[in-house]
Parts: structure tokens; sequence; C-alpha cells
């Protein structure tokens, strides 16, 4: 156990006053790409466990995630991941794939939890207690190593899928969409793992100019 958390753990303490034992942290990557699967995690810790160094993924660099995703793996006392593709991404569109990566993320715990802190404002669960919160992954301990599982996931995956589509760079932007990456749409097309639902309304202005 370590001290000083980066991250707010204000949500915890008052929920560990409560006897509430089995936090979960949620939070997903993946959202805004113009390619490939949205990512969740979910992260259940011991109780009134602080590991140092733990914040909102995106401020960390890509090695710091990579370090703490191993530390984070080790000392939980359960992790999560739900990961929902591209073709049910234009099938039911993005935000309902988020929540389905999600729910399958707390599916696959090894613990039931008590009660669930997700990073957003519309997650809902029929059966366990949660609270959404804004901005929740630079809020909550939890949720923080939920988003570097989540983000660390994805972007081991795009570099996989950079093998198989080299020509358009995914394992540098995973996915996102960088000048680079719309350069090499106008010269090569969608591919397999594009979210063909996206590209109407982001990318007819870039391709068009």
């Amino acid at each position: 156990m370590m001290k000083h958390p980066q991250v707010n753990l204000k949500t915890e303490r008052t929920l560990w006053a409560q006897n509430i034992e089995h936090i979960a942290g949620v939070d997903e990557a993946g959202r805004g790409p113009l390619a490939g699967p949205v990512v969740a995690a979910a992260v259940i810790f011991p109780k009134k466990f602080v590991m140092d160094g733990v914040d909102d993924s995106k401020k960390l660099s890509a090695r710091k995630r990579e370090e703490l995703f191993i530390m984070i793996s080790q000392q939980a006392m359960s992790v999560g991941v739900g990961i929902i593709d591209h073709k049910v991404i234009d099938r039911i569109n993005i935000l309902q794939a988020t929540h389905l990566a999600m729910r399958r993320a707390l599916e696959n715990l090894a613990i039931k939890p008590d009660y669930v802190l997700i990073d957003g404002n519309s997650f809902n669960h029929d059966t366990l207690r949660f609270q959404n919160i804004i901005g929740g992954d630079a809020k909550s301990f939890t949720i923080a190593a939920a988003s570097i599982i989540a983000k660390v996931t994805r972007d081991r995956l795009m570099c996989e899928l950079d093998a198989c589509f080299p020509q358009y760079g995914f394992a540098r932007h995973k996915g996102y969409g960088t000048r680079q990456h719309i350069e090499a749409i106008r010269t090569y097309g969608l591919c397999e793992i594009h979210r063909k639902s996206f590209h109407p309304s982001i990318l007819q202005g870039e391709l068009l100019s």
C-alpha cells in the first residue's frame, strides 16, 4: 500500500464509512475514434487500498500507463473488461455500445460489487447500486484505475490491428481522427474496422475539401 494518490478519494471514503466494501470503478476508452472497438474496464480494490500514481489515464504517459496497468492488474481484487467492436457500434450507436461495454466489464468481474462508480452521466443498471460522476476519472481513484485498464487494453488492440491495416497508422493515432488518419482514408478509403456510421457526419467536410 502506498501513500498520496493523485486523485480524489472523497467518494470512496464516503462509501467506506457506510460499510460499503466492494466498490467498482468503471470507465471506457474509445468513444471518439473513427475506427476500432470501444473498451470499458471495471476495477475493485480492497477496502481503503491506495496506489500511488493512479490518475486519469489522459494525464499519464503511455509508459506510465503500462506500468500502472501491471500494478493494478496484480493488486486489484478483480478486474473486468468489456469490448464492443465497430460492427455493434454501427448497429446500436456509440453511446449504447459504451454502456454495453461497461455492463460487460461489470459482468466479467470475479466479485459482485456492492456499489459502482461510473465516469459520465448516463449509465444505469437494473440490479447494482451505482453513481454517475462527470469527469470521474479525475475525481475518483477507482474510476481512474479503470480508465488506465481500459486505455491500455484498447491501445494494445489498436497496435495489433495496425499489423492488419498498416497503411492507416493505427498504432500511432489509435483510430482517432488525426490529419494523418484522415489523409489515409482519402487515399485508401475505409477499411473493415472503420465505424461506418461515424463518417458521413464527421468526415464529409474533410474528405471533400
